[in-house]
């Protein structure tokens, strides 16, 4: 249910699917679906129902983050008014107020 208020929420302040992402040969909405369940937003997602508001979400991946997910997480820093570190395979990420 977090998952699909954080989709609701983005949209709401205007983001938009890179779907060009997503390689598999399917339809828009099956791409727009598939970028949705990326692992860094389920993560989020968790991060926000388990803690308390204002609290630092931190993640850890071992791919690098894609763009699709670092423009959504910038945004969710934002709406959340959180601060989200992400760390991938090449260097951490500290979204605070929608920047990176």
């Amino acid at each position: 249910m977090m998952l699909d208020e954080i989709d609701r929420l983005l949209e709401m302040a205007g983001f938009v699917q890179d779907t060009a992402q997503v390689l598999h040969d399917m339809d828009e909405e099956w791409k727009e679906c598939a970028l949705s369940n990326h692992r860094e937003k389920l993560a989020i997602a968790f991060g926000l129902i388990r803690t308390k508001p204002w609290t630092t979400i931190k993640i850890a991946k071992n791919l690098q983050v894609c763009r699709n997910c670092h423009s959504a997480t910038r945004l969710i820093s934002k709406i959340f008014n959180t601060e989200i570190i992400a760390r991938d395979c090449n260097r951490f990420h500290y979204f605070r107020d929608g920047n990176c």
